[in-house]
Order: structure tokens, then C-alpha cells, then sequence
């Protein structure tokens, strides 16, 4: 295979840099920058052709210029001739969007593979997707990881007895078996009905929750809404101590508000979303997936196994 090389956008330079430093590299050399009226400039700085590159850039908020500008990256590789490209995306935006629920709604997940795409993506890296179906979006390898490894010792360090998993939703119940299991605890649901945009309805708890301490486990938090909703509905069924751990804290709008007035004893997010300095608040604790990722990126270059990572 050809030589290694890794870039990146702005949206998360830090994960960026840790992964270079997990594989013991340099990030590549690029001129990233602003036109006056916002058009992205961009460059490499260094020659790429043959080359085997990857371009880290999660389309977190602002999710419409980090998608540009990973597109316009992966373009540039592209028309320089690197060998291949594989566009690493911890978080996936527009995942959300993945089905038509409503009428006359696009399917914009899918969308964005197309994009991708023909910008010349001809690998995807990512994790935790909203929905498994996205893989099925892109006509290309979807490699998509979990942070199962990192959050399961986590909670193990915990050391708190009579236990129990809960899913946010039912679409949420085959993740959070996932850890039941491997934690051997108790698996409960949480019922809910969405009544309109990041706004839900939490209807009851299915499974025995009283007396027990609850792990809520998700794969974003956004507006935090739902995700302190269901501490509550857990705590009026009788339950003890909430934790939660979600993959993408994307944490918009009154989120962090809602959290730091939450039940919350602790919520687990991981970096695939930099979080800015008014984010980072004494119940959120960052744990870093660039070991992971960065595994898995010298797994795709060396054409080996990356299954071993899907746990």
C-alpha cells in the first residue's frame, strides 16, 4: 500500500492531532482558510499523489460549512491523485434524516453520501450512525465503530451495584443489550413519542427501574431535552443514582442548562464533537476515541481486520 497520510478540516483539529500522535505521525500540511465572503480557500501543501489519505472532519455545528469543507478537501485530493481517499467522519450529520416519517421530506442522510461521493470519497470511517440503515447509503466500505471499549471500562471503574441499562427508545434497545450484557445488569426502556423537532413525550418505563441505579445510554444529545425527561420519568419510577453516556455531544441550544439543573450524576460523551470551553461543565466527562480511530485508520491502510474494533 502506499504511504500514509493524514488531514484535516477545523471542525475538530484536537481529535485530529491525537490521532496523528496515537500513530506516531504528522498531520499533513494544508492552507485552510476564508475568501472574504466565506468561500473556503484551501490547499496542500505537500504532494500527495499515490498516496493512501485520509481526511478527519466530523460535520458537527456548524454542520453545513464543516460538510463544504470536507468536500472541497476530498476534491482537492482527489484532482492531486491521491491513490485513495477515505473520508474519516466520527460524527455523521444529517444522520437524523435517514427515512421519509412525514411527507415530502428529503432522506438528506442519504444525500450526503451522495456528496460525498462524488466529491471522490471512496471509504468512509465513522461512528456510532443514528441509524445501521446509512451504511447501506453509500455504494462504498462503511467502516463504523462504537465506543463499547471505551465506555464499558468506564462504568466498570464505577463500581455502583444493582445496576440496570436503559435504552432512550425502543430504537435504542439492541445498543443498550449490548451493554447490559457485558455489564450483566438488567436491560429497562424508556417509552416515548416524538411530538415534534428535538421535542418528545416520555409515555413510561418499561422493565423494573425502583431501587435501582440507571445507565441511560444514547448516541446523541442535542438539545438534552429527552435525555433529562427520561432522569426524571426514571426517578418518579423509584430509580436511585442516573447516569448516561451518549457518543456525539452535540449539546445545542439549553442543553447544557438542562443538564447542570438534571438529576445527573454523571454523563459520558466522547470527542468525536469539540467542545468549546462553555461546554465542558463539571458533569460532562470527555473520553477520547483517537485510539480507536487511530487503530482503525492503520487497519484500513495495512488491509487488515478492522472487525476486532466493532465491539
Amino acid at each position: 500500500m502506499s504511504d500514509l497520510k493524514i488531514f484535516s478540516g477545523r471542525a475538530n483539529l484536537p481529535l485530529a492531532q491525537e490521532i496523528c500522535d496515537c500513530l506516531g505521525m504528522t498531520l499533513g500540511k494544508v492552507k485552510l482558510e476564508r475568501f472574504s465572503d466565506g468561500d473556503v480557500n484551501f490547499q496542500i501543501l505537500e504532494n500527495v499523489r499515490g498516496t493512501d489519505a485520509f481526511v478527519i472532519q466530523p460535520t458537527a455545528p456548524p454542520v453545513n460549512e464543516n460538510l463544504v469543507e470536507l468536500l472541497i478537501m476530498i476534491d482537492a485530493l482527489k484532482r492531486a491523485s491521491a491513490e485513495r481517499i477515505t473520508a474519516v467522519v466520527p460524527y455523521y450529520g444529517y444522520a437524523r434524516q435517514d427515512r421519509k416519517d412525514k411527507p415530502r421530506v428529503p432522506i438528506t442522510s442519504k444525500l450526503v453520501g451522495d456528496l460525498l461521493a462524488a466529491a471522490g470519497t471512496q471509504r468512509l470511517l465513522t461512528m456510532d450512525l443514528h441509524a445501521g440503515q446509512i451504511q447501506g447509503f453509500f455504494d462504498m466500505p462503511v467502516d463504523q465503530l462504537f465506543p463499547t471499549p471505551i465506555f464499558l471500562p468506564h462504568f466498570a471503574k464505577l463500581d455502583v451495584e444493582n445496576l440496570t441499562v436503559v435504552a432512550p427508545d425502543a430504537g435504542g434497545v439492541e445498543k443498550a443489550r449490548v451493554y447490559a450484557k457485558r455489564l450483566g445488569t438488567s436491560l429497562s426502556v424508556i417509552d416515548k413519542r416524538r411530538v415534534g423537532d428535538n421535542e418528545a413525550e416520555v409515555m413510561h418505563i418499561v422493565g423494573e427501574v425502583a431501587g435501582k441505579n440507571a445507565i441511560i445510554v444514547d448516541d446523541i444529545i442535542d438539545t438534552a431535552g429527552t435525555l433529562v425527561q427520561g432522569a426524571e420519568a426514571l426517578i418518579r419510577e423509584g430509580a436511585r443514582k442516573i447516569y448516561a453516556a451518549a457518543t456525539h455531544p452535540v449539546l445545542s441550544g439549553p442543553a447544557i442548562d438542562r443538564i447542570m439543573d438534571s438529576k445527573f450524576e454523571s454523563i459520558l460523551v466522547t470527542n468525536t464533537i469539540h467542545l468549546s470551553e462553555e461546554k465542558k461543565v463539571s458533569k460532562i466527562k470527555v473520553l477520547s476515541v483517537a485510539d480507536l480511530l487511530g487503530k482503525a485508520i492503520r487497519s484500513i491502510h495495512e488491509e487488515t481486520s478492522v472487525s476486532t474494533l466493532f465491539i
